[in-house]
């Protein structure tokens, strides 16, 4: 057996959603893994090539092309641990060129903060916490509709470029979307990162998305989780009825600010709230599977 720490390529290649084969080509390509040997010759790989290989995966999304984007990779072979002066500067370069709508700027910053950054330190050092951030200067009125809007759709086209292939792989599968009305979808977007990080397969169903085909969805997919999200209480309400027929068959989670709203013991819904990242890694350690309710 592989000792503690140290993974075969099948599990490397569950994790990342990526074949043996290719994972294979970039090793002997660009040295893109360093694995070690077992006693009995099988290649052993470790956590940190995991990480070189989701960066490389992140970087190829921007349009890099795959030597470059190994390259940077194994530059950046600790990422989360790097210069944290260098991640503050381009994450209040990132936040300077959105709320001036300098759209090229703000590309280049998310491209420095790619290099510098796994996914989890991404979105709960740089991006949840940027969001948080403008929706409170929104509400004391210090930035304008057009500040939330333009830097919401930057930021979801930039999240969704990195999203790219995240249904491929062996890993349990999760459907995800918004409840009927919620148009809010960032956080969602970032859980589901978060989880493929951590070896989930997604099918992304978006913001309003009806109940009835998101119960068509997961009846013809059969995932090990289901993830609504919402911000309105009020979606949330209305909804409830539908969300305790759907948890009756499946394993069911209600994430966003308002996943608590009309939370009672027996409903059988799991409720997400507070770290998004944390919330995926505590998912990914709870057994997958159907949870069938009579």
């Amino acid at each position: 057996m592989p000792e503690p720490g140290v993974l075969r390529i099948g599990e490397v290649s569950k994790r990342v959603g990526v074949s043996p084969e290719v994972l294979r080509a970039w090793e002997r390509r660009y040295g893109l893994m360093q694995p070690t040997r077992s006693a009995g010759g099988l290649r052993l790989y470790s956590p940190a090539d995991v990480d070189r290989v989701h960066q490389m995966r992140r970087l190829i999304a921007t349009g890099l092309a795959p030597a470059e984007a190994a390259a940077l990779a194994i530059d950046s072979s600790a990422p989360a641990s790097g210069d944290r002066s260098t991640l503050a500067t381009a994450r209040a370069q990132l936040r300077e060129a959105l709320d001036r709508f300098d759209e090229p700027q703000a590309q280049a910053a998310f491209d420095r903060l790619l290099g510098l950054s796994t996914v989890d330190t991404l979105l709960s050092e740089v991006i949840l916490p940027y969001l948080q951030e403008l929706g409170a200067r929104w509400e004391r009125g210090e930035a304008s509709i057009a500040q939330e809007h333009f830097a919401s759709n930057l930021l979801r086209g930039r999240l969704l470029g990195m999203a790219r292939g995240w249904g491929r792989g062996l890993g349990p599968l999760a459907v995800l979307a918004c409840l009927p009305g919620e148009r809010h979808e960032l956080g969602l977007i970032a859980f589901g990162l978060a989880l493929h990080e951590r070896g989930w397969r997604i099918v992304y169903l978006g913001a309003d998305a009806p109940l009835d085909t998101v119960a068509e969805v997961s009846s013809g997919s059969d995932p090990s989780l289901l993830v609504l999200s919402a911000v309105s209480a009020e979606l949330v309400e209305r909804s409830l009825p539908a969300l305790r027929e759907l948890a009756r068959h499946q394993r069911l989670a209600l994430g966003g600010p308002a996943a608590r709203h009309g939370q009672s013991d027996d409903d059988g819904i799991q409720r997400l709230s507070g770290d998004l990242v944390a919330e995926a890694a505590r998912l990914d350690d709870v057994p997958a599977g159907r949870r069938g309710r009579a």
